[in-house]
């Protein structure tokens, strides 16, 4: 059986931002739909799977995954999986707090 999902404040705010730009940019919900599947399914298999994503410098329970031009930062913990960050990769990070 697969880990729970958790999403931290930062990371629901991350998908909102990113949403909110794309339903903007494009008049149309339709790729923040089709992102919003794809997060789901990578993290999806992230629960099943917790050394899916690649490790960081920054803690060894802490991974990312590629989605698009996104990065997914999760934490691995005992019970769950805790998203903590979704970054698109050609923002600066000096802000990338956990």
């Amino acid at each position: 059986m697969g880990k729970r999902l958790i999403w931290s404040k930062k990371a629901q705010q991350d998908r909102k931002d990113i949403f909110e730009y794309w339903n903007t940019r494009n008049q149309s919900t339709l790729y923040s739909q089709k992102l919003n599947r794809l997060f789901k399914k990578t993290l999806a298999f992230a629960c099943e799977f917790p050394q899916l994503g690649k490790p960081t410098d920054y803690d060894e329970n802490i991974r990312v995954c590629f989605v698009r031009d996104y990065l997914l930062f999760y934490e691995i913990l005992p019970n769950e999986i805790l998203v903590l960050r979704i970054w698109h990769g050609k923002q600066e990070n000096k802000n990338q707090n956990k």
